[in-house]
């Protein structure tokens, strides 16, 4: 059996300082500031316990899994590699542009440009000149000079009176 534990005795407490004893007894509370707790562990909501419970039992799926139930299957390639065509052309193109970077100009040999001027054969110059005279006549034309003239009408329009008279007929 076991024994009911026991008070202990007046002696056996810890014995405190008389000037603390006193300051304790003579404590006013009213001097004392008002503070609010606020609780910092604040429990997950519904929604959070919901996605947990969810996740949990995904993870638990994945690991549980029996790979045994899975059914073996070929896979093809879709993405091959090039044939060997399209290596060598590929190797064509690398060559011919790190022939161009790598080129040395120092080796190539310095030459002289001619400029010919060739000059139009005698039919095109007079095809030309008669162009230019033409534009000249054309923007040099002195509209004074002009005989003024009457125009006669020789088709004249019917007048209303025998446009009726047809129509009536």
């Amino acid at each position: 059996m076991s024994a009911a534990p026991l008070s202990p005795s007046l002696k056996d407490l810890p014995k405190v300082a008389v000037d603390l004893k006193s300051q304790l007894e003579g404590f006013n509370h009213d001097n004392m500031k008002r503070a609010s707790t606020t609780e910092k562990n604040v429990l997950p909501t519904a929604e959070d316990v919901a996605t947990e419970k969810t996740q949990k039992a995904l993870l638990e799926g994945v690991e549980g899994f029996d790979t045994g139930k899975l059914k073996h299957t070929e896979t093809h390639e879709k993405n091959p590699l090039p044939d060997k065509d399209a290596v060598m052309q590929e190797k064509v193109h690398q060559n011919l542009i790190s022939g161009v970077e790598g080129f040395d100009k120092a080796r190539m040999k310095h030459t002289t440009t001619q400029e010919k001027n060739v000059l139009p054969d005698p039919e095109a110059i007079e095809a030309e000149k008669g162009q230019q005279k033409l534009i000249e006549g054309i923007e040099n034309f002195d509209p004074k000079k002009l005989k003024h003239t009457e125009t006669q009408e020789k088709n004249p329009l019917p007048t209303k009176e025998a446009i009726d008279q047809e129509k009536s007929a």
